[in-house]
């Protein structure tokens, strides 16, 4: 009986270190880090793929119920540890300076591409009915937001746009499955639009 307790004792300790240890890495780490990343990084330890998943899992479940000043996040790329959603007014100040306003165009073009891919510029503007900005479509490639993920076979094969994985992290989704319904999408654009239409990117 001894021997079980002390087996079990050992098993906690190490499962504590664990976590421990992923949150460190996790902390340090200015992008998300995927499973093979993380398994990558503790390849000299004893931790096995299914240890370190259920120490994801349970840090995850352990940030959620505290509800504190941090989370920890799966998205596309991996896992990462974010303020939460709640406290975005309050943090959002610290950037203020860095932050840039884009027009309702720009968001509808985004949607567009997200809900719709692939698409072509011309598929886009039969269904908002004006010309795309050549800017906003720079300015979303630059963002790292939509690829050229092909070419359409019609007459003169335009070009076909998907988005990234760097468009799920940055809306906090795992996969286009995750996308909200569109009214909830439109509604979130446009209170990151604001209402300044003239800053048109």
């Amino acid at each position: 009986m001894q021997e079980i307790t002390e087996k079990r004792e050992e098993q906690e300790r190490s499962d504590e270190s664990l976590k421990a240890l992923l949150e460190a890495i996790l902390m340090a780490s200015e992008v998300p880090l995927s499973l093979r990343e993380i398994l990558s990084i503790l390849e000299s330890e004893a931790y096995g793929e299914s240890d370190i998943i259920r120490a994801l899992f349970e840090l995850e479940h352990h940030y959620r119920q505290a509800k504190g000043g941090i989370e920890l996040v799966e998205v596309a790329s991996g896992w990462r540890f974010q303020v939460p959603e709640r406290f975005a007014p309050w943090v959002g100040k610290l950037f203020e300076a860095r932050q840039q306003r884009y027009s309702t165009a720009f968001f509808e073009t985004i949607a567009l591409i997200a809900y719709q891919q692939p698409v072509t510029r011309g598929d886009i503007e039969a269904v908002r009915g004006v010309a795309v900005n050549s800017n906003i479509i720079k300015t979303l490639e630059d963002r790292e937001w939509i690829k050229v993920v092909g070419r359409k076979e019609t007459p003169g094969r335009p070009i076909l746009y998907g988005t990234t994985e760097q468009f799920l992290d940055d809306f906090n989704l795992k996969s286009l499955k995750e996308l909200p319904p569109l009214p909830e999408l439109e509604t979130l654009f446009k209170e990151l639009a604001g209402e300044e239409e003239d800053l048109v990117i």
